[in-house]
């Protein structure tokens, strides 16, 4: 029975400012800090040992896994770091303070744009200098493939190959894999892990900082889910 868990990051400086975050690198803030430490603790507690971890390539991601590990002992396993599990790109709202924009469009259309499956945000063009195209961890990335703006659907259908090809292997061979990523690539993997359905998605909440504990039996069905 191999296990896999998810830990959503803890408070970004961004999350704090209440604003639209996306694929900028902010940091933690205090409170995120403290946050990915208890996961970890948790984690100890319960004696999970793991085998593989992955994060996204930003670093309140990364943070939180690295903090997370070493609370539990495990800052020496394997990682990888992906633009996979980056967080969802929230397009031109990046960087916007929420209820502002709230404000100027309304709060169904902000709520729409947040929450919904298929409806993208307001893009950011590719010759804005926001754009991840002039961002030197993306330069490996055919251009095509960076986005100015993502909704949960898109963010799927880039998760899902880190899934098929790497996590998903490993996790039949009866390893254990940590994955510390956002609230919205976590969101993405969990509908596919659990087949939930696109109306339902939009209820599921990814707590920051509470590692999510999945059990899978050999064909990767899943046999239990907790939170710790």
């Amino acid at each position: 029975m191999a296990k896999l868990v998810l830990i959503r990051h803890g408070q970004s400086e961004w999350n704090l400012a209440n604003k639209f975050t996306g694929w900028i690198d902010v940091d933690l803030s205090e409170k995120g800090v403290e946050q990915a430490k208890n996961a970890g603790k948790a984690l100890k507690e319960h004696g999970i040992q793991f085998d593989y971890a992955y994060t996204s390539v930003l670093k309140r991601a990364i943070k939180t896994l690295h903090y997370a590990l070493e609370e539990c002992d495990q800052l020496w396993i394997p990682e990888t770091k992906t633009w996979r599990l980056n967080e969802r790109h929230y397009g031109a709202l990046q960087g916007l303070n929420k209820k502002a924009t709230a404000e100027k469009y309304g709060d169904e259309q902000v709520h729409i744009w947040r929450r919904s499956y298929d409806v993208l945000p307001p893009l950011l063009k590719a010759s804005d200098e926001g754009s991840a195209l002039h961002d030197r961890r993306y330069a490996n990335l055919d251009p095509r493939t960076v986005p100015g703006g993502e909704n949960l659907k898109v963010t799927l259908e880039r998760v899902i190959p880190l899934w098929q090809d790497e996590i998903a292997p490993k996790l039949l061979d009866g390893k254990n894999v940590i994955i510390a990523a956002h609230g919205n690539s976590l969101r993405a993997l969990s509908k596919y892990i659990e087949n939930i359905s696109d109306e339902d998605i939009m209820n599921l909440e990814m707590a920051t900082g509470q590692p999510v504990v999945y059990d899978f039996d050999e064909k990767l069905n899943v046999l239990s889910k907790e939170k710790y």
